[in-house]
């Protein structure tokens, strides 16, 4: 078996399932090469993937939870600044806590109505034409317009900043020279206009509390709120947006599911977005710095060394997940590590639980004879999982 978890080529249609089985049977913790590095550790079973993304006095998010290191020019632009997802507790913690109470169960189920509002908004611009792209149309622009909504941004500007982010997740071998940190620079441009709107007229939004809020006693600079607005834009994207597009796909390959389905939508929708998530695990991995020399199922694993923890293949684990490769939306046992884990699992999983429900009543209700009018162009990243473009027909119901 060949083993390639680096190239895009890999993922072209999706996680490489069949990589993932062998490594989990013959090499569960697997030394990697790099072409252009020094090389990683691929984790691929459930029960080592738990312990790494848990064990952060071990297992570091420092300097990056990326398979490589940023560009030169970007982490000269970042400075001595940090993103909170690449930095451990205390200080992880203490920046989490900013935010915390915007995504807790509680405050995102007084958002619901509205999420709700906007999923029928979405689903009525489609509804009439029959057809769309359900990537670019529908499944991005619900989290587009949440995470606007939330830092208190044009909902327009939200679809905006969703190209960005998918242009920063996309392989730099895939684009023009420098495309990513161009992207990032982008980001960072809108970021400082919206700091100077809010500093001139504060309002009841994320990004006005963000620029009023400390740690230690100080607040803010403008580096680091650019920082959590990338990270908000960006990771608040992912999921809802790539479980959205591949959780269809995955329901058009199992029509007697999506039947299932349909016949107690209410009723059976917690379930299967479960079983979605854990099915399609949009974010494929997460990288972590080993601190200190330490033995992991039986490899050695050296101070320094990068080690990576694939979501993907340890929600298909076949040792926690009874039938792991048969997608079953009544499925009750589902502890599934989609979200990631530990303290750095994440924060807005309840609000994009909230989301996908939302969008998936609509679809499922007001979009008949769901079907592909051509072949999904999947994502040209390592990193994440999802169709880029997704061209669909229906009938409004």
């Amino acid at each position: 078996m060949k083993i390639d978890l680096v190239s895009p080529a890999s993922f072209a249609a999706g996680q490489p399932h069949d990589q993932y089985a062998w490594l989990r049977t013959n090499a569960p913790v697997h030394w990697h090469a790099e072409p252009d590095g020094p090389g990683f550790w691929a984790v691929t079973r459930y029960e080592d993937v738990w312990a790494v993304d848990r064990d952060f006095q071990t297992f570091s998010s420092e300097p990056t939870v990326m398979m490589t290191d940023p560009p030169a020019e970007q982490a000269q632009a970042f400075g001595e600044h940090k993103m909170m997802l690449m930095m451990d507790p205390p200080g992880h913690t203490a920046y989490r806590k900013l935010i915390r109470g915007e995504f807790t169960q509680p405050a995102s189920a007084l958002r619901g109505e509205r999420i709700a509002e906007l999923a029928r908004r979405i689903v009525d611009a489609v509804a009439a034409r029959g057809e769309c792209d359900f990537v670019a149309e529908v499944a991005g622009e619900m989290p587009s317009y949440v995470i606007a909504e939330l830092m208190g941004l044009p909902l327009e500007d939200g679809r905006e900043l969703y190209k960005l982010t998918e242009t920063i997740h996309t392989a730099p071998e895939a684009l023009p020279p420098g495309a990513g940190t161009m992207a990032v620079m982008k980001m960072f441009e809108y970021g400082s206009r919206v700091i100077a709107e809010k500093r001139a007229r504060p309002a009841d939004d994320l990004a006005s509390r963000l620029l009023a809020a400390e740690v230690d006693g100080k607040r803010l600079d403008d580096m680091e709120f650019l920082l959590f607005f990338l990270l908000l834009v960006d990771a608040g994207g992912d999921t809802t947006r790539n479980l959205l597009s591949a959780g269809m796909l995955a329901l058009l390959d199992h029509p007697d599911q999506l039947a299932w389905l349909k016949a107690d939508l209410d009723a059976r929708l917690p379930a299967a977005r479960e079983e979605l998530l854990r099915w399609a695990s949009p974010v494929i991995y997460m990288r972590r710095t080993a601190t200190r020399d330490v033995e992991l199922n039986g490899a050695r694993i050296a101070k320094g060394d990068k080690v990576i923890m694939y979501f993907g293949s340890a929600n298909r684990d076949p040792a926690r997940f009874d039938h792991a490769d048969r997608l079953d939306l009544s499925r009750q046992d589902n502890p599934h590590i989609a979200f990631g884990t530990g303290p750095h699992g994440c924060l807005g999983q309840h609000i994009a639980r909230i989301e996908i429900d939302a969008m998936l009543r609509e679809v499922l209700i007001r979009m008949d004879d769901f079907a592909l009018a051509g072949e999904p162009q999947w994502l040209t990243s390592n990193f994440i999982s999802g169709p880029r473009t997704m061209p669909v027909r229906f009938r409004a119901a």
